[in-house]
């Protein structure tokens, strides 16, 4: 006969915990991780205010939106880094990152096209990627997430740098470099939505195999 735990904090399999062993204390919902997330997304409508004052032709304006662009995408570096560092990572934090993210980009994107200072096909491109890849997520999260790749990361990073340089005032003799970036962003952006693709499919098949041997 099995022995009865005299204590019901005792280990057992039901999960509970040793005895002695604090419970672990909740991550708060309002941390810093978070708060700088939202800061994210509060930046955005204030960045295509800027972007459009004078018809986007203000180098002052430009200036200032460029400027909210790059502290937006600063916090995107920072608050993920002080979320793990801190143990702040909450399931709102999960979901409100990557609204902020590509409210952000998707923000300048549609923005500089408007201007007509981006081709309507990268923004597309680009947007069609990210919603799909999201579409993606939604659809293997029984089998598994996804995580963020090295690649996933170099796309952002190339996205924010382009972005800066197509909204910074820069003279016409920018442009070949301007192009060159958000080339690369773009094949970036198109080689890690196929990784993402294929990742998805491997997870899902890897699911239902699981599933097919219990």
């Amino acid at each position: 006969m099995s022995a009865v735990p005299d204590d019901p904090t005792d280990a057992g399999d039901g999960g509970e915990r040793a005895a002695g062993v604090p419970a672990p204390t909740p991550v708060p919902t309002l941390n810093v991780a978070n708060v700088l997330t939202l800061s994210r997304l509060a930046l955005v409508p204030l960045f295509v205010g800027a972007l459009f004052v004078g018809t986007g032709a203000d180098p002052l304006w430009r200036s200032l939106a460029t400027a909210l662009f790059a502290v937006a995408s600063l916090t995107d570096q920072v608050d993920g880094w002080v979320a793990r560092r801190f143990g702040l990572v909450t399931d709102f934090g999960k979901i409100a990152d990557p609204i902020a993210d590509k409210a952000l980009i998707g923000a300048a994107l549609v923005g500089l096209s408007v201007l007509g200072e981006l081709p309507w096909w990268i923004t597309v491109t680009i947007a069609v990627r990210e919603i799909g890849v999201t579409l993606l997520r939604f659809w293997v999260i029984r089998h598994g997430v996804i995580p963020a790749s090295r690649g996933g990361k170099a796309k952002t990073l190339a996205q924010i740098v382009a972005i800066v340089l197509y909204l910074l005032p820069l003279p016409a003799g920018a442009d070949p470099v301007r192009w060159a970036l958000m080339g690369v962003a773009v094949a970036l952006t198109v080689a890690t939505g196929v990784d993402y693709v294929i990742r998805a499919l491997r997870l899902r098949a890897a699911g239902r195999r699981a599933g097919v041997g219990r």
